[in-house]
């Protein structure tokens, strides 16, 4: 037996070494050295399938340039494998020895890039690539790795001094080994396609095969007396969440919730959200409710065990047609689940558990009450309810396996719920012709009806699938957003601009009696030019300024010239008149032959208002209306002041009505629907409010005009009900404040989910 007094090799989580010692530089040399050698084995592996893979890809390309780029990468990837296997090794390597320096005073997300890098540039397409791969496969292995992590983690904590160690901090995490491997990427000069491809054979040669690395430090850690007797009783996600809900069997429901305290609000909601449940049934919210000898209650294990059987039912039945029925139908089935759960584990065990645990029950009923709230949501169209209610099942397994889904909002099973319900928000079958959203959010709930086991990172790749479907969806619909707002800013500027070219003519014609030739100019091609001129340079230009000038000019020249000095006013004015004439009906479509023949019959008329003898045949073609050689598609901007002020915009005087202030209150973005007929709505998004008119210009998810409205007309909509604002909230924090106020009322009471 070991004498009392003698040192105890072994270190206790309480205990930290200090890395500079003996007995910690050698453990950290250890480290180094398994992490080193079976690093080296992994990416020489690796390697070995990389030639093979890029030549079976050539192979299949689709055309001769896509096939060069394969042969090119395969050449590449032979000439710089060697400088590639260093550099990994070696940024792994520093990363052990700056931990065992303790370098870090604070532990950062795998390797950081130096200042000035490409990094803090803007990022181009493939790097966002490049990014995308290497967080999915970060998530997805530090997901299935939690337990062997957790031991690690904790190990090195104790031997490099007590410094606090995470998944995304571990030196041979898989988030460092991912970020030293991008980094070593960079000696490698090849197309993003070929590094695509390598990061998944990285994945599937160097990251899938880290257990045994991890058991290896572990086993040689333990030997040396670091943390002999850990036990991973953590809550996580993953795989190890199930801990959770094995604790709440045995009557540890009460730790689990304080366990997750992360200081966020989400954290004491589900405190309240528990106290509530158990306020409800009637019990403290410490109590033991079972009593001794009693059925024992499910575990975990048997929990998931059911629902992934009715999981499968689900799937199979995912075939119904799509219709407000199957929505009551399924509302039934959202609060029989518990019931049908129950009944499942007793016939996988032999005999039906009366209930489960606490903390299972309150996680089955939320789950339940957020599915409720699903179905009876506004903000959603029915077909979207019915689809999205599918997925109960996958998200109750979900709770079960990671108690952080309800706590945590950056959660991905929660975004990914928040983000169909955000995409689905703007979905009508007017916009959706082609099916293409329906079709892609179906999609994702089937694949997590039929291939979501236990791995929560399915949830993170169909996030960021979803999230690439978005952004093309997006990109598409942001074009054709910007052409109808280009068209409808253009329409509105034309109108302007007509509205003053007809005020400034009409303005100086009235009163006057012209002769129907210089009336039929002024009214009708100069008018035009006027419009023209405001468009091109503006009101406040010279050109503009010049052309009222001409008019002006232009009516003065029809007073009589009776006397000599009147006639030779009016000789000077005519050299200008007909040069301002020939530019400015150039410029509004007359064909040269068309301002000769007009301007002929100008020199009839001012030869007969200097005096001079006309023979009347002239005199009366030139004074025809219908002989003016001015092309038909010139028409008059306005033939009256009375007939200008008919076209003017009614101006509604705002009105201090709950409506008008919710209209000045929407911004850009916001979606509404519409009542557009007696069975029939429509989805549409504030995409534009001209600074011009006011108006609201609304446009569905394909960037397609639905309607503009001006303030007051958007108003009275809203006021009788044909219009609706959609909340903008995400809709897991709507469905939590919901199941708040729907618990903290009498059990009697009822309440809808969502106004």
């Amino acid at each position: 037996m070991k004498d009392a007094s003698e040192p105890s090799n072994i270190v206790s989580l309480t205990q930290r070494l200090d890395p500079s010692s003996e007995r910690g530089g050698a453990l950290l040399n250890t480290v180094r050295d398994i992490a080193g050698r079976r690093l080296q084995i992994l990416i020489n592996g690796m390697f070995e399938h990389v030639d093979d893979a890029l030549f079976d890809l050539a192979e299949k390309a689709e055309n001769n340039a896509a096939q060069m780029h394969y042969f090119d990468g395969m050449r590449e990837v032979r000439k710089r494998r060697p400088m590639v296997e260093r550099s990994f090794l070696t940024h792994v390597s520093r990363e052990l020895t700056d931990f065992a320096a303790n370098q870090r005073s604070v532990p950062s997300s795998g390797i950081q890039l130096p200042v000035g890098t490409a990094e803090l540039s803007l990022v181009a397409d493939n790097e966002l690539e490049e990014s995308l791969a290497i967080t999915s496969m970060i998530g997805k292995n530090e997901t299935r790795l939690t337990r062997e992590l957790f031991s690690v983690n904790q190990r090195l904590s104790v031997i490099y001094g007590g410094l606090k160690i995470e998944d995304s901090s571990n030196p041979v995490g898989p988030a460092a080994l991912s970020q030293a491997f991008r980094l070593a990427m960079r000696e490698l000069n090849a197309e993003m396609r070929v590094k695509l491809i390598i990061y998944k054979l990285f994945d599937r040669y160097v990251l899938a095969s880290l257990d045994e690395l991890y058991q290896e430090i572990n086993a040689e850690l333990i030997r040396a007396g670091v943390l002999p007797q850990l036990r991973h009783e953590v809550a996580r996600g993953g795989a190890a969440g199930r801990a959770p809900g094995a604790a709440a069997a045995d009557g540890g429901q009460e730790a689990v919730y304080q366990g997750e305290d992360d200081g966020s609000a989400s954290s004491e909601l589900l405190q309240t959200l528990h106290t509530l449940f158990s306020a409800r049934r009637g019990v403290p919210a410490t109590a033991m409710r079972i009593p001794a000898g009693a059925v024992q209650l499910p575990s975990a294990n048997e929990l998931i065990g059911a629902l992934s059987v009715l999981q499968s039912q689900a799937a199979i039945s995912q075939q119904l047609p799509l219709s407000a029925g199957n929505a009551l139908d399924l509302a039934g089935e959202v609060q029989q689940l518990k019931e049908h759960l129950l009944a499942q584990i007793g016939s996988l065990r032999g005999e039906k558990p009366s209930q489960v645990s606490t903390i299972d029950e309150d996680t089955i009923d939320l789950v339940g009450m957020l599915f409720e709230f699903i179905l009876e949501d506004r903000n959603l169209p029915t077909e979207m309810q019915v689809l999205l209610a599918r997925l109960q099942i996958p998200y109750l397994k979900a709770a079960i396996l990671d108690r952080k889904l309800f706590a945590h909002r950056q959660h991905p099973a929660r975004r990914l719920l928040d983000s169909l319900a955000d995409a689905a928000k703007g979905w009508s079958a007017e916009s959706d012709r082609d099916h293409r959203l329906h079709d892609k959010i179906k999609s994702i709930v089937d694949r997590l009806l039929q291939d979501f086991d236990d791995d929560i990172s399915i949830f993170e790749r169909l996030c960021v699938e979803l999230q690439e479907f978005q952004d093309i969806s997006r990109r598409r619909a942001e074009l054709a957003e910007q052409r109808v707002a280009e068209s409808t800013r253009g329409r509105e500027k034309l109108e302007q601009a007509r509205r003053r070219a007809a005020r400034e003519i009409l303005s100086r014609i009235d009163g006057h009696t012209l002769p129907p030739l210089i009336h039929g100019v002024l009214s009708r091609a100069w008018a035009n030019y006027l419009v023209l001129t405001i468009l091109r340079q503006g009101e406040e230009s010279s050109e503009f300024r010049d052309a009222l000038r001409f008019a002006n000019d232009f009516i003065d020249s029809t007073k009589p010239a009776r006397t000599l000095d009147e006639r030779r006013a009016l000789r000077q004015m005519l050299p200008g008149i007909e040069r301002a004439l020939r530019r400015g009906l150039a410029n509004v479509a007359f064909q040269e032959s068309d301002i000769d023949r007009l301007l002929a019959q100008l020199h009839t008329y001012y030869r007969h208002q200097l005096g001079e003898a006309v023979p009347e045949a002239e005199i009366q073609a030139a004074a025809e209306p219908n002989s003016l050689p001015i092309p038909e598609s010139i028409q008059p901007i306005a033939e009256s002041e009375a007939e200008l002020a008919r076209s003017e915009p009614m101006v509604e005087p705002p009105a201090d009505t709950p409506e008008m202030q919710l209209v000045a209150e929407l911004k850009p973005g916001i979606w509404l629907e519409f009542v557009t007929g007696p069975e029939t709505v429509e989805r549409a998004k504030l995409s534009w409010i001209s600074p011009m008119s006011g108006r609201y210009l609304f446009v569905n998810r394909r960037g397609l005009k639905v309607a503009d409205h001006a303030p007051h007309e958007l108003a009275e909509a809203l006021a009788r009900g044909s219009a609706r604002v959609l909340d903008s909230t995400a809709l897991f924090d709507r469905a939590l404040d919901a199941i708040v106020g729907r618990l903290s009322q009498p059990a009697s009471a009822t309440s809808p989910a969502s106004e």
